[in-house]
């Protein structure tokens, strides 16, 4: 696991948490266990035996949860005790766990409520999951639609004579799916892994009306004959190679020699014009309906999808938010499956599907005949699901603990907005300022905007969270503007920026009212130091932080470089007999090579976030988490922080330390000359300048 990328742990010290055993020797191990994951092979008759022995040991109360995705979970309990039925449960996590936001919950017909729903929680709360509650049918929801999907758009490139790249470029981030499409997933997962869900699952469903897509094309048992099932075994749809230049590239497998090929990629007009399409859902219906290759294909296999999906209400579970964010957060989609139909337009397409002779789902019907047009709406800032149990809008169930800022603001809760950034009352005396640039990147729009936020909190607020809900948190400032200043020669405007941003940042840091940043995602440059300047930060686990600016020959310059060499003083300062320029070494090296953490904890390892910085596994509760560290800040007696005078400079003896190495590194051919200078003034800032002995300095100073 230690070898494993992407990193299965968040920190490789936590892998000393995981203890090893053996079914031999170790099962009585499991007495002091509160829950207990099986993942064994896909036998019945194996999960049994195993289960025997976890009842022999498990202690009473204990929750035992199955991780299995081919058995039904009614059948793995059937031989045990009534207290083991009580506490069992499927609990199913999308691989790689870490990452993958979904885990299915199946409770059985004997699994105690209470039990279900204290599993739910622990999984969303502690560990950060998205969690759907699925039915006890084969494959559950989104290895149910998921596999549909991709084997529906095999069946339908080999009808159409795509290729495997033709195929991934329109099945890709064009329409709000990953970025490794279709192929490119099959070749991450396995082609074997596909075929053996899709064989498992064509008998088991004898009443499914479409359950002919599970059947094998020839193509793809010609594949498995020729052991082509994906990375595994070095190729697949796609294979790694280097040219005769050394240079890497991919190559493509020819579906009719089954020799590949050199990788070529069609030019699909439609689809180039779609890139200028930001908002998701008018790009996707702009491709459905298109009248080229692209529209042909994707309306094909979309209503295909579709029809399928209503079908499967209520079989696999109870209403179409299940499915859809079992979709999003198991593949990856951006919208789920109901989503993507509202997009294209319900009654419309009902009627093109009519008209080539399409079986219009039941319960679709329904729905347009009760005078529903849409299967999800929103008023007054509430978000509404058609429910096809009562034939009528139901409100989207909300998780208690989870502040939705698009909801507050659709509730008129806006305090002010600009172009680049919104204050936003999210309750209790608390406001949130949001960013909503492209990347979320930091112009001066944003820094206006925080220092409207830092006066208005100070007047009429309790304290402020700095966060947003869209992909990243922010990519840093927004550095073409100051690059067309520089090709300008405007180094007024570049200094006035940077003392602007400074500013900002300085404001938020001695506010008369607790701050607290809420990182997660890309959270790099600028976007990182506003984080650095907050009272305290609230991260998400997944937040994946730096000061990024020596790659593009710049110096953090929004404070950053400060408060890095702030803390590392501070650190030396509470470790006995420490020198110091160790301190500002690591803190030189981090920003000298523009190293990103990979998580909350690495970060806090790094000194990007402090040991009083905390994190929150789910993302999806972070603001909610954030604002109640400012209500806890301000009911412990909030003070408001005074500048600091008292940063150690270690001044000409560290900054020749430092010049030395850097000099090395050029004349070993490690660094350019160019590095050599971004390094020398790094490092003159971190020691406080050239000063001819040590010194206190002010953060001003730095």
């Amino acid at each position: 696991a230690k070898k494993l990328k992407p990193a299965p742990f968040m920190l490789g010290d936590n892998a000393a948490l995981i203890t090893t055993g053996n079914f031999d020797d170790d099962m009585a191990k499991l007495k002091d266990c509160d829950i207990i994951i099986e993942a064994v092979v896909e036998r019945l008759d194996i999960k049994h035996k195993v289960f025997g022995e976890v009842e022999k040991y498990r202690k009473p109360g204990a929750v035992v949860a199955t991780n299995t995705s081919g058995i039904p979970i009614q059948s793995i309990a059937e031989p045990f005790s009534d207290d083991f039925k009580a506490h069992f449960v499927g609990v199913h996590f999308f691989n790689p766990p870490r990452y993958m936001k979904l885990v299915e919950v199946i409770p059985t017909q004997n699994t105690s409520p209470e039990i279900a729903c204290a599993v739910h929680g622990f999984l969303d709360e502690r560990l950060g999951k998205g969690v759907v509650a699925a039915k006890d049918r084969p494959n559950f929801i989104a290895n149910r639609i998921g596999v549909f999907s991709m084997m529906a758009t095999i069946h339908e490139m080999i009808r159409m004579e795509l290729t495997p790249t033709e195929v991934d470029q329109i099945t890709g981030k064009a329409i709000g799916h990953a970025s490794s499409a279709t192929f490119r997933t099959s070749d991450l997962v396995g082609l074997d892994v596909t075929a053996h869900v899709v064989n498992n699952l064509y008998p088991a469903i004898p009443e499914d009306e479409d359950r002919d897509v599970f059947v094998l094309p020839d193509l793809i048992k010609t594949l498995l004959e020729k052991n082509l099932l994906g990375d595994k075994t070095k190729g697949g749809f796609f294979k790694k190679s280097t040219n005769a230049e050394g240079k890497r590239e991919i190559l493509e497998l020819d579906l009719n020699t089954f020799e590949y090929k050199p990788q070529a990629k069609t030019k699909f007009p439609s689809l180039d014009a779609a890139k200028q399409i930001e908002d998701l859902p008018a790009r996707l219906k702009t491709l459905v309906w298109g009248k080229d290759k692209v529209g042909e294909f994707l309306w094909n296999t979309s209503s295909r999808i579709s029809r399928y999906a209503a079908n499967r209400v209520p079989e696999i579970a109870d209403t179409i938010v299940e499915i859809d964010d079992a979709i999003k957060w198991g593949f990856g989609w951006e919208i789920g499956v109901f989503e993507s139909w509202d997009a294209i337009g319900v009654e419309e397409s009902v009627e093109r599907m009519r008209a080539e002779g399409q079986k219009i789902p039941s319960n679709v019907e329904a729905m347009l005949a009760a005078g529903a047009k849409t299967f999800y709406k929103e008023e007054n800032g509430h978000r509404y699901f058609f429910d096809f149990a009562t034939n009528a809008y139901k409100p989207v169930p909300t998780k208690q603990g989870v502040i939705i800022l698009k909801s507050l603001k659709d509730q008129g809760k806006i305090i002010k907005k600009t172009a680049g950034a919104t204050l936003v009352d999210i309750g209790d005396g608390v406001a949130c300022l949001e960013f909503h640039t492209k990347m979320n990147a930091i112009g001066s729009d944003t820094m206006q905007m925080m220092k409207f936020a830092v006066q208005e909190v100070e007047q009429n607020c309790t304290g402020l969270v700095i966060g947003n809900q869209g992909g990243n948190f922010s990519a840093g400032a927004n550095l073409m503007l100051m690059l067309l200043a520089a090709q300008e020669e405007e180094w007024d405007d570049i200094n006035l920026m940077i003392h602007t941003f400074q500013q900002a940042n300085m404001r938020l840091r001695y506010s008369p009212k607790p701050v607290v940043v809420a990182p997660f995602g890309l959270t790099l440059g600028g976007g990182c130091e506003i984080s650095l300047h907050g009272d305290r930060a609230r991260a998400a686990a997944e937040t994946y932080m730096g000061l990024v600016e020596v790659g593009v020959g710049l110096i953090p310059g929004g404070g950053g470089t400060k408060e890095m060499t702030l803390r590392a003083m501070d650190m030396a300062k509470k470790t006995p007999d420490a020198d110091p320029f160790a301190f500002i070494r690591k803190t030189f090296e981090l920003l000298g090579m523009g190293k990103v953490a990979t998580s909350a904890q690495e970060a806090r390892s790094w000194g990007f976030l402090r040991n009083e910085d905390s994190i929150s596994m789910n993302k999806d509760r972070l603001i909610a988490d954030a604002k109640q560290v400012v209500i806890d800040l301000s009911k412990e007696g909030y003070v408001q922080p005074q500048p600091r005078t008292d940063i150690l400079a270690l001044g000409e003896s560290g900054l020749a330390t430092l010049k030395l190495g850097l000099h090395m590194m050029n004349r070993g051919g490690y660094i350019s000359d160019h590095d050599q200078l971004i390094g020398t003034k790094l490092a003159k800032i971190l020691c406080g300048g050239d000063l001819n002995h040590q010194t206190y300095v002010s953060e001003q100073h730095l």
